[in-house]
């Protein structure tokens, strides 16, 4: 973890500042390793704090390398406050207005404190070897959740059993999910981010199954669209333009490509098909500690793709009172493409 704090030093130094308060808690566990609900660090030249209350000593002292553990009383600005030196940047995009204040009451005099929001994610966007490995064993394990989840059927259960059932075989198996698996059927998968409900699946319908799986920290993130018998044709249509997206898309992804480029190879075959206004979020997004961060793939994003970068790819059209197809895959950044995380097949599964 000791890297990760000189890779952010790094940046103060070009930034001019002498000190980098960091206060979200996914981006002290980046830099730290520490897993507490309560903590917080500073990062300079020759400073590398991690800073705590009683709760969390034993915690601390246990997760934490490369940095010094320190427990903080009562005072906790005042503690924080007293260990700031100079320029000191601070989070803008997670500390409030009010803490702020609170915080700048404190300080010791000579103090200046400057808006830096967006540092440590930007050094989060580059996995290493050991994320990297993480990230996949999420992604197998997710894999196998959905080929036990298909096995069970869909015809006949509630969307809601079908997600609350991946949900506990993913903890059966020592992960958490990412987040609430999406499972929407017919007309409900015309809802990119539906929650399961009561509705039954009914026989001959796509059914749209979003989840995710968080191993050790870190997310997977995919989506599959089955069928619950044969779907007709032209549900099997919508489908094949979105796959073809996804594909074309997934060919267009090395480093150096900026994320918009990328989101305008799969908008051009979904609008060629006529579908174009049905196609209504970003083709996808960076995976890490959590499940959406960067880079952005999409029309508004100005990221230029690194190798090292996770990122989905997740491509849909959906169709008011109808259907919803979306087909999502995990996907590494490259010198000269990507690799693939997610195993699961892209033809359309009938699943009696």
């Amino acid at each position: 973890m000791r890297g990760r704090g000189d890779r952010l030093e790094r940046q103060l130094t070009e930034r001019g500042l002498d000190r980098m308060l960091v206060t979200d808690l996914t981006n002290v566990r980046y830099l730290t390793g520490f897993t507490g609900t309560n903590g917080a660090c500073v990062c300079g030249p020759g400073v590398r704090l991690l800073l705590t209350d009683f709760r969390y000593t034993e915690r601390a002292e246990a997760e934490v390398e490369g940095w010094q553990a320190v427990t903080l009383a009562a005072d906790w600005l005042g503690g924080l406050a007293e260990r700031l030196l100079g320029r000191v940047g601070f989070e803008d995009d997670h500390m409030s207005v009010r803490l702020l204040e609170k915080l700048k009451e404190k300080l010791p005099e000579g103090v200046e404190m400057v808006a830096a929001g967006g540092r440590v994610e930007e050094l989060r966007r580059v996995k290493d070897a050991g994320e990297l490995a993480t990230i996949e064993e999420a992604s197998k394990l997710a894999d196998e959740v959905w080929r036990w989840s298909v096995e069970q059927g869909l015809a006949g259960r509630s969307e809601r059993e079908v997600a609350r059932a991946a949900e506990a075989r993913i903890r059966e198996h020592g992960a958490e999910p990412s987040f609430p698996a999406i499972v929407a059927a017919g007309p409900n998968g015309a809802l990119p981010h539906a929650e399961p409900g009561e509705r039954e699946i009914a026989r001959g319908e796509l059914v749209v199954f979003d989840m995710g799986a968080r191993l050790d920290g870190y997310c997977s993130d995919g989506t599959r669209t089955f069928a619950s018998g044969d779907p007709g044709e032209e549900a099997i249509a919508v489908y094949e333009v979105v796959r073809e997206a996804q594909q074309a898309s997934l060919g267009a992804i090395r480093a150096g490509v900026r994320g918009e480029d990328v989101d305008r190879v799969a908008r051009e075959v979904i609008e060629a098909a006529g579908h174009g206004e049905r196609f209504g979020h970003g083709l996808g997004h960076g995976v890490g500690l959590e499940v959406h961060e960067g880079p952005r793939l999409s029309l508004r994003s100005d990221d230029v793709l690194a190798a090292g970068e996770v990122a989905t790819v997740e491509p849909g059209i959906y169709l008011p009172g109808q259907l919803g197809v979306r087909i999502e895959d995990l996907v590494v950044v490259t010198e000269d493409g990507v690799r693939n995380l997610s195993s699961l097949p892209k033809d359309l599964q009938i699943v009696e």
